[in-house]
C-alpha cells in the first residue's frame, strides 16, 4: 500500500503522517475479519492511528470502544482520526502500553482484538517507535494473551492476526490460559507464495473451530480474488 499522509476509506480518513507503522494489509485484514456482534465494550490493543477500532465500529453501531496506544505520536494521530469520524463519542483512545493498562483497569470485555507486534528476528527499523511498532520485545505474546484472558467477559473473545509461524505458540498459550481457538483463517498473499497470516479468534468455551482459507489476490499484483474483495468491500473505495 502507498505511504500517504492519509488514507481514505469508504466511512472514514486515516491520517497517518507521523505514526510509525501506516495503514496496511495486516490491520485491515483484522478489521474487516473480526466479528464484533453482540460486544457492548471492546478493546483494541495498539490502535496505532485507530485504524481498527474505527473499522470495528463502524461493524458495530452500539459498542463502547477503549483504543490503547503506548506511542505518542500514532496516539495524537488515532485521537485525530477518531475525532473526525463518525463514531468519536464512542472510541476512547488512552495513551498505556498494554500492561500498565492491564493493571489499571478492572473492566471486562466482549472482545479484544489486537494486531500485535511480532517480529521477534532480524534488524529493528531504526527508528525507536517503528521497532516498539513492528517488533514483540514491547509486548510478547504471552503477556498478550494472558492478560487479554483476564479481561475478557464470561462470552468475551480475542481476535489477533499473527504470522502463520506463531501458530503452535498461540496453540500452547490458549491452552495454558483456557481459551479455545473458534475461528482461524489462513491468509496467502497469492497463488505461488506460501501463507503468510493467520487471523484467529479465541473464546472460553470450546466449540467446533470453524476453520477457513483466504487468498488476497491472483498472480497478477492487485488482481484481488472476490473472497478478498467481498471481506473488505464495506472499507475499500475500489471495490
Amino acid at each position: 500500500m502507498p505511504r500517504n499522509s492519509y488514507f481514505q476509506f469508504k466511512q472514514f480518513r486515516i491520517v497517518q503522517e507521523r505514526s510509525a507503522m501506516k495503514v496496511g494489509m495486516d490491520g485491515v485484514l483484522l478489521g474487516a475479519w473480526t466479528d464484533p456482534s453482540g460486544a457492548e465494550r471492546i478493546l483494541d490493543i495498539g490502535t496505532g492511528t485507530g485504524l481498527i477500532a474505527l473499522m470495528i465500529a463502524q461493524k458495530n453501531g452500539k459498542a463502547q470502544i477503549d483504543a490503547i496506544e503506548v506511542d505518542t505520536e500514532a496516539f495524537d494521530e488515532a485521537v485525530q482520526n477518531i475525532q473526525q469520524s463518525h463514531w468519536g463519542e464512542r472510541i476512547h483512545p488512552e495513551l498505556f502500553s498494554f500492561q500498565e493498562f492491564a493493571e489499571r483497569t478492572n473492566r471486562k470485555y466482549d472482545l479484544i482484538v489486537s494486531n500485535p507486534p511480532f517480529f521477534t528476528n532480524g534488524v529493528k527499523a531504526p527508528l525507536e517507535n517503528r521497532a516498539q511498532a513492528r517488533h514483540s520485545d514491547s509486548l510478547p505474546l504471552d503477556v498478550l494473551i494472558s492478560g487479554a484472558a483476564n479481561m475478557l467477559s464470561e462470552k468475551g473473545r480475542i481476535s489477533l492476526v499473527l504470522p502463520i509461524e506463531s501458530l503452535p505458540e498461540i496453540v500452547l498459550l490458549a491452552d495454558s490460559n483456557k481459551l479455545f481457538i473458534s475461528r482461524l483463517c489462513r491468509v496467502k498473499p497469492n497463488p505461488i507464495k506460501p501463507e503468510f497470516r493467520i487471523l484467529i479468534e479465541l473464546t472460553n468455551t470450546e466449540s467446533i473451530i470453524q476453520e477457513e482459507n483466504l487468498m488476497i489476490e491472483f498472480e497478477k499484483h492487485h488482481d484481488y480474488t472476490p473472497e478478498y474483495k467481498e471481506l473488505t468491500k464495506d472499507f475499500y473505495l475500489k471495490f
